[in-house]
């Protein structure tokens, strides 16, 4: 990446590789099973709006959103598909979900009233998808209230029904495999009420990138991909059953901006948390944690120059980070360093980095901050 100005901090989004694993994963649930894209959260960091260019173009039949200003923004964009507001929304939204032509998850009363309102002042009717909590204890209409509450929506003229859903709590957990089972099982007597009622929802869904690939039964008609899209599995799905052929899309980049040698004894970085043990080259590196390079990686990470591994020492600070490149003999200023990716024969992943801080991928992709660019590459690299 040469082409960048400025400060030389970036992370690529490779769409070839995001789409590859569209195409592989939609290959493996069949052409009776549609996927919905979650680009919710900036596509999990990736950039929600060209992610779901790349992806609508690739057959993607709808996109799942936290709020419905994130289904705006796609709609400015040029999105077509339809979409849906995973989290539901908020009072004062329902003339906006009309407008733009998005779909709301419901799983309270009151929300389905204010949207029958609306749509009724409009004349118009609007779909909606029904929530059931089967176990996941977030979001959703509690599995022993459903019946009252598909009762109670009997009077709205002026909303559809038109899917039905509930998220998998723990399908990526090895020792969960039987809650799991018994949340499918919750989901499919709740269809079934939902059908007897008289409903006749085009979309049943409960499967996420977990539940996806290592229960098929839960997959229904419509399937929600988030972190398998992106690359991200290692850690997010089940480990017994063989992963597809995903690749990773996003890798964050910086470059070396100060070398120095530095005698044994001195101390680096706030705090002085390292010391060094012998005379040491340390590179200053022009990223920090409002780059969303966490600071739990102090003392701890690695980062990758001319293809060897590099650890990182002192405390990782706002703008810049030290590393230690003593074994690594032509480092020199504006060498690339690669935090997230690969160069040469090292390789660092997102849910390696997630280890290392005690937390999962989704979280490393999501947290790389707005000031980073995203550069989108046509071909793959990793």
């Amino acid at each position: 990446m040469s082409d960048l100005t400025g400060r030389p901090t970036w992370a690529e989004i490779n769409l070839d590789n995001l789409v590859h694993n569209f195409r592989v994963t939609k290959e493996a649930v069949g052409p009776d099973v549609a996927i919905m894209a979650a680009v919710k959260a900036d596509a999990y960091g990736h950039g929600a709006v060209q992610c779901a260019r790349a992806l609508e173009e690739a057959g993607a039949a709808w996109f799942g959103v936290a709020l419905p200003e994130e289904g705006s923004l796609l709609r400015e964009a040029g999105i077509s598909a339809p979409i849906l507001c995973l989290g539901g929304y908020w009072k004062g939204q329902e003339e906006a979900l009309i407008d733009r032509g998005l779909t709301p998850t419901i799983f309270r009363m009151q929300a389905l009233d204010q949207l029958n309102k609306a749509a009724r002042a409009r004349q118009s009717i609007i779909d909606f998808h029904l929530k059931v909590d089967t176990g996941m204890g977030r979001l959703g209409v509690p599995r022993q209230e459903l019946d009252r509450f598909l009762d109670d929506i009997a009077r709205f003229e002026n909303v559809r029904l038109d899917g039905v859903m509930t998220h998998l709590a723990s399908a990526d957990c090895e020792d969960h495999a039987d809650f799991t089972e018994q949340q499918i099982e919750s989901f499919e007597t709740a269809v079934e009420l939902v059908l007897s009622k008289g409903h006749k929802p085009r979309w049943i869904h409960a499967a996420n990138s977990a539940g996806t690939h290592a229960y098929p039964r839960s997959r229904g008609n419509l399937v929600r991909l988030g972190g398998v899209l992106y690359g991200l599995w290692r850690d997010v799905t089940k480990r017994s059953v063989q992963p597809l052929d995903w690749l990773q899309v996003m890798s964050l980049h910086s470059r070396i901006m100060l070398l120095k040698s530095v005698p044994s004894g001195s101390q680096l970085g706030y705090g002085g948390t390292f010391v060094t043990t012998r005379e040491s080259r340390i590179g200053t590196v022009a990223v920090g944690y409002d780059d969303g390079l966490r600071r739990e990686l102090s003392n701890r990470g690695r980062v990758i120059v001319r293809g060897q591994l590099a650890p990182i020492v002192g405390r990782i600070s706002m703008d810049l980070t030290l590393i230690d490149v003593t074994e690594i003999e032509d480092a020199a200023v504006g060498d690339e360093v690669v935090l997230i990716g690969s160069l040469g024969p090292a390789h660092i992943t997102a849910e390696e980095v997630a280890a290392q801080i005690g937390t999962i991928s989704y979280e490393v992709t999501c947290g790389i901050s707005g000031r980073v660019p995203r550069v989108y590459l046509p071909e793959p690299r990793c």
